[in-house]
């Protein structure tokens, strides 16, 4: 719409808008982000209520912050756009409108520089039922032009955000939250190992002060790019603040079109939980695609912490018949199955069934594990390759980097970017999808690329969807050495994430709890590991380990032969619950507790039209006062009445000498007590946790 000289856009979705402005055709700005609107409200005069003062020390006019912030208009903090033309001179365009296309959720921009013949293209769209709006922008160029970066849509940050929440992580300890507070200047974290990372997940969230998981404004940002990316938050000396998010920096080479993946953003008045709930529904119902969706999530094996690389027919078919006696319905043959892969050091690239272990090929293995009821998966990790590799003596020249390269896990990356290594790829998988009864792939990816390259993103997208066409009934997990590549692009191609390599259940609770902000339960992997968890030499109790991986979408990794009689008993047990529950959890939201106690990490699943709901109360530490402290619940209707079920309340221990009332009968209270005075559970040792199901009356 236009008004005078000033344009302006306005996008309304699930309670929240989103308005546009730009004067003279220039680019637009962000005058509005938050709550909706009324219907009437005159956008012109936003537009000039949103302009800053002028005073000394600044230039005569502000600098637009606009969706797109341009060097050539004096902007003083970080561009939008870096280019620079062939011979290394740099560009810096001055765009002017040319276009609008307007629907009801959706909108496109376009401007363009004539004198360096350049193009700008702006695309929301927003999705009125998980509240998500996906941003993007384009770049085209009339002749080869070098980028260094491109951010998507640039939106301001909130003035009353004291902090940063951003996440960082390593190997075994994914999804660690950041508080960092704002400050003048540029907070910046970019990755630049080739994948997503879990050293920087491509997620930012603002919470205005008093914001906390169940009250108060945030404001959400997800990058869906599975390779390098970058992230500024910057507030200007003037006082405003950007958010930037874009691929990272000089990965492309020159070229005429240019894209960021898509940045998915929200906004929340109910706090962390409502960004938590717009991105998990945006990633479980718009982004994911299922290939059987009435299916219910299978509970998964895998085999790679019972026997690693030492294959054998019949102690894998032994141990398939005892995990499926403990309710498994998939099992997965993990690393080991191919060339002469006995340990890390050879064969990747060689996607050949080793003749040694399996004499007969899968079949045998594969005909008992469905004689068991369960469907077949298997590893791989087709953008690796071994030196002690018949496919690098063959093709050293198909490794990417140099050939005296440091190596990562005895392994380099093939260069996905050459069609010849994707065409290899694609037939030697297909291969064995084609003679056997695949169910599910582990796609693994075991080290950082050695430079960062956003054509090797694209080859790896282009050779999943390859795979996809042709093999349409076949789930694939991403897995990097756990969680080292979790995004919404890799997610539009895969249905289930291995979110870390630990099994540890403990470090699994907050890892989970973490990642709830952006990953909802039903592609989310949790396994009950080994008794002695071979990541942190932890020894946890059964009932610790299958509640915590009940969480999720649950699974097995241990040698289901060193499970005692107890042992086997629980996990039967807690596995037939989760079989029970799983429909409405997989469809339902997680939300974060507000605990009192620190030492305690709650969460609350309930179904989407709040029937029931799951409360996991974890104990990861000991607690500060003797007794618990009470667990206000969230999102529950204040006059509707509740019946109070704790599910395992023969799990109190000796310690536990008092006769609070959860401990030996159900009861039946409002919502209102439930969300203002919350529950009083029984006392417990750490690693350990409650689970408590209400049922809406």
């Amino acid at each position: 719409m236009t008004c005078g000289r000033v344009r302006h856009w306005r996008i309304d979705v699930g309670g929240q808008t989103l308005v546009l402005a730009a004067r003279n055709n220039r680019l637009p700005e962000c005058v509005y982000w938050g709550g909706a609107l009324p219907t009437g409200e005159d956008l012109a005069t936003l537009a000039r209520a949103h302009m800053i003062d002028v005073t000394g020390g600044m230039l005569d006019a502000n600098p637009d912050l606009s969706i797109c912030p341009e060097a050539a208009q004096g902007f003083p903090g970080q561009p939008g756009l870096i280019l620079r033309a062939n011979d290394g001179t740099p560009i810096r365009p001055q765009f002017r409108f040319v276009g609008d296309v307007q629907a009801e959720r959706t909108l496109r921009l376009t401007y363009r520089d004539d004198a360096h013949g350049i193009r700008y293209n702006a695309s929301f769209a927003a999705d009125p039922e998980t509240r998500v709006i996906a941003i993007q922008a384009t770049i085209t160029s009339d002749v080869p032009v070098h980028l260094h970066w491109l951010a998507a849509p640039v939106l301001p940050a909130p003035q009353l955000a004291d902090e940063m929440l951003d996440v960082s992580g390593r190997w075994c300890g994914e999804f660690q939250l950041n508080a960092t507070p704002w400050s003048a200047g540029i907070h910046s974290r970019e990755n630049r190992t080739g994948r997503t990372g879990h050293e920087h997940f491509p997620g930012l969230i603002l919470p205005c002060r008093g914001a906390t998981n169940t009250q108060g404004a945030a404001f959400g940002f997800h990058y869906g790019w599975s390779g390098g990316h970058k992230m500024i938050a910057e507030e200007l000396p003037d006082g405003r603040r950007q958010v930037q998010f874009g691929n990272a920096t000089d990965t492309e080479g020159a070229g005429t079109t240019f894209q960021t993946a898509p940045l998915y953003i929200t906004y929340s008045d109910t706090g962390l939980n409502g960004i938590a709930v717009a991105f998990q529904r945006h990633l479980r119902d718009r982004i994911v695609t299922w290939p059987q969706p009435d299916r219910p999530r299978p509970v998964h094996y895998n085999c790679w912490e019972a026997v690693y690389f030492d294959h054998d027919i019949d102690t894998l078919k032994d141990i398939a018949s005892r995990a499926a006696a403990l309710g498994a319905e998939r099992f997965v043959l993990d690393d080991g199955w191919f060339g002469r892969r006995d340990d890390d050091t050879t064969s990747l690239g060689d996607w050949q069934i080793d003749p040694r272990k399996y004499p007969d090929g899968l079949t045998p293995l594969i005909d008992h594990v469905h004689s068991e009821g369960m469907t077949f998966g298997i590893w791989f990790e087709p953008e690796m390759v071994n030196p002690d590799s018949d496919l690098y003596r063959a093709h050293p020249d198909w490794a990417l980097g140099a050939p005296d390269q440091t190596l990562g896990r005895q392994q380099m990356v093939l260069d996905m970017a050459l069609p010849q290594v994707r065409d290899y790829l694609f037939d030697q998988i297909a291969a064995v999808l084609s003679a056997y009864p695949v169910d599910y792939i582990k796609w693994d990816h075991n080290r950082v690329l050695p430079t960062p390259d956003a054509a090797q993103t694209r080859g790896t997208y282009a050779l999943i969807d390859r795979l996809r066409a042709d093999f349409p009934m076949v789930e694939i997990e991403s897995c990097a050495s756990g969680g080292g590549r979790i995004d919404f692009g890799i997610l539009s191609r895969t249905q289930r994430v291995w979110l870390s390599d630990s099994n540890d259940a403990l470090e699994r609770l907050r890892i989970q709890h973490n990642a709830a902000l952006f990953l909802p339960m039903a592609i989310t992997g949790s396994h009950v590991g080994p008794r002695h968890c071979h990541t942190s030499g932890r020894v946890l109790d059964i009932r610790f380990r299958a509640w915590v991986a009940a969480q999720r979408h649950m699974g097995f990794e241990m040698d289901p032969r060193e499970l005692t009689k107890d042992e086997a008993r629980v996990l039967r047990d807690v596995t037939t619950w989760w079989k029970t529950n799983r429909d409405w959890m997989c469809a339902g939201d997680i939300l974060r507790l507000d605990s009192a106690d620190p030492a305690v990490i709650a969460e609350q699943q309930i179904a989407r039209d709040g029937s029931r709901f799951v409360v996991f109360a974890g104990k990861a530490d000991t607690s500060a006062q003797i007794s618990p402290r009470p667990l206000r619940l969230t999102a529950l209707e204040p006059t509707a009445q509740y019946r109070i079920h704790l599910k395992n309340r023969d799990d109190a221990i000796a310690l536990s000498r008092g006769t609070p009332i959860l401990k030996t009968e159900d009861i039946t209270v409002s919502g209102r007590y439930l969300m203002d005075h919350g529950l009083t559970l029984p006392w417990s040792f750490p690693n350990m946790i409650w689970v408590i199901e209400g049922t809406k009356l």
